[in-house]
């Protein structure tokens, strides 16, 4: 039988774990499967994880279909109800080997249950997957899962369950043991990543994690921060953003929006002047630190001078990457009973948003051009600043190797080198 085939839809929390499932499956010695993850953040998501499964479905006749994530955990009806699918198995399910090993086939079907699916706010842990990173270039390592946040339009607590942190120590062995392995750049990772260390004992914070791993392994390369809130920074955070060049200048803050009456609509702990505050301080720190960031189009009650103020964001946090999201209804959610912005003008505003995400993304990468960047090269070809742009080589170097080279010119999405 041949190895199971894994999908993975969504962020990159999902990328991570799919790789610690593909170390479970092949533990268990699961074979003639179709696992896919899938992503709940948006009503759009779940469908694509529909059309993603009969697709699979139809491309691997006679092979079991497993459907796990986010979408899985919420929903485990709808898949259920899917003829396509064999089995549906939760978030934390799917984290566990013995999940997989009562998934092996021939017993894949046989009397079990369809639906493994249990009460994700009933996990109080998050252990450490293990696991060997993406390529030979960098590794993600989840140091914390769920979120204690009701934001009004999010359904992910629901598929995540409550913050959940890994302990420092488990953290630092598992990087460790990937630097020892030739990875040069870590990311941290998490659903709610700011609020890693609230469940531990003394109640350590974010800050406190990301500078006991820069100083307790001196051979680390590159560490890099995914998305946070930056309403939760904590002093020690901001400290490292000043005075450790091995953490790199890029931050994708969690915004979502740049009006004080959506913000609040949407339950957020910050105001507008709270992102643009931060931004200004982050870069005073750090000259060199961008931001990417998630803003949503067409929230609930939002009217046009609403949305100005979430264009104006864009400038006024001096934004380079966006990652812009169509309002969508999520069933379940306080925001899916608020008077809705017509569907059309929904999308306009998203392109609207996306445009001034290109113009920003422009000027960043003119703003390169002439500068000297330490590049770590993910393919022979391609490879990422220190800010994470990337940058396309007319010649082939190493992938995993951090080279120097300065910039002679910019693509409409890349820089040249």
């Amino acid at each position: 039988m041949t190895a199971p085939i894994f999908s993975t839809l969504g962020c990159r929390l999902n990328a991570y774990e799919t790789e610690a499932m593909k170390e479970l499956a092949a533990s268990a010695g699961l074979s003639g499967a179709v696992v896919v993850n899938t992503c709940a953040v948006t009503a759009e998501a779940v469908r694509k994880a529909k059309q993603e499964i009969r697709k699979l479905a139809r491309e691997n006749p006679g092979a079991a279909v497993i459907v796990t994530g986010c979408a899985a955990q919420t929903e485990p009806e709808t898949f259920a109800a899917m003829p396509e699918v064999t089995r549906v198995i939760g978030n934390t399910e799917k984290m566990q080997p013995e999940t997989w090993a009562t998934l092996r086939a021939p017993d894949l079907i046989g009397d079990t249950e369809k639906v493994m699916v249990d009460d994700i706010m009933s996990v109080r842990e998050t252990a450490g997957h293990l696991i060997d990173g993406f390529g030979r270039h960098r590794a993600y390592v989840q140091v914390q899962n769920g979120c204690d946040h009701r934001c009004t339009f999010c359904i992910i607590p629901y598929g995540r369950g409550n913050s959940r942190s890994v302990p420092a120590g488990v953290v630092i062995e598992q990087i460790k043991r990937l630097v020892d392995k030739g990875f040069s750049e870590i990311v941290l990772t998490g659903v709610d990543l700011t609020s890693w260390g609230a469940d531990l004992p003394a109640t350590p914070r974010l800050g406190d994690l990301v500078m006991r791993i820069l100083r307790l392994i001196p051979d680390l390369a590159r560490l890099r921060i995914s998305s946070i809130d930056s309403i939760e920074a904590d002093e020690n955070l901001m400290q490292a953003i000043a005075t450790e060049p091995r953490l790199m200048p890029h931050l994708h803050l969690s915004l979502q929006a740049g009006d004080d009456m959506i913000l609040k609509r949407m339950k957020r702990r910050h105001l507008r002047d709270d992102a643009i505050a931060f931004c200004e301080e982050a870069r005073k720190l750090r000259p060199d630190m961008i931001f990417g960031a998630d803003i949503i189009a067409g929230f609930p009650t939002e009217t046009e001078e609403m949305f100005a103020n979430s264009l104006k964001l864009v400038t006024d946090c001096d934004l380079t990457f966006l990652h812009v999201f169509p309002y969508s209804a999520r069933k379940g959610t306080p925001a899916a009973r608020m008077p809705a912005v017509k569907g059309p003008e929904v999308k306009s505003r998203a392109a609207r948003l996306r445009a001034m995400g290109d113009a920003a993304l422009q000027h960043h990468l003119a703003a390169q051009i002439g500068k000297t960047h330490h590049i770590l090269m993910e393919s022979p070809r391609m490879g990422r600043t220190e800010q994470f742009t990337e940058v396309q080589f007319a010649t082939d170097y190493p992938e995993g190797q951090i080279i120097t080279a300065q910039i002679t010119g910019a693509s409409a999405t890349t820089l040249l080198a």
